[in-house]
């Protein structure tokens, strides 16, 4: 992956950050990663643990970036929040876990809650 692009997710993935932080929620793990793949934001408000998969763009010449989210990648999303759940001490305790996608573009960020 080119530094261009390395440095264009990590750029919205901050903006992903800062619009859960500006609606209350703490920011608890950034890029959570093990063998099997990596979390992009695991994001807590409450006794809700929110997993937020970032996809940025630069512009729609290839889709809206919610549309990289595959059926594939949502099921690797839930293996890897069950997989970060077991690797928190002390646990996590949740009334409730929900599946985000950001979607960042240049002029603007679309945050899908409850995704899947």
């Amino acid at each position: 992956m080119t530094a261009a692009r390395l440095e264009l997710g990590a750029a919205g993935e901050e903006r992903a950050a800062a619009w859960y932080r500006a609606r209350g929620y703490v920011v608890v793990a950034r890029n959570w990663r093990c063998r099997e793949g990596e979390l992009d934001l695991v994001c807590t408000r409450g006794r809700t643990v929110v997993f937020c998969e970032v996809k940025t763009r630069s512009s729609l010449a290839y889709g809206h970036p919610a549309e990289a989210v595959t059926p594939a990648k949502q099921q690797r999303i839930h293996k890897l929040a069950v997989l970060w759940l077991a690797d928190q001490d002390p646990p996590v305790r949740a009334d409730a876990l929900r599946f985000d996608v950001a979607a960042v573009l240049p002029r603007s960020i679309d945050v899908i809650e409850a995704a899947f």
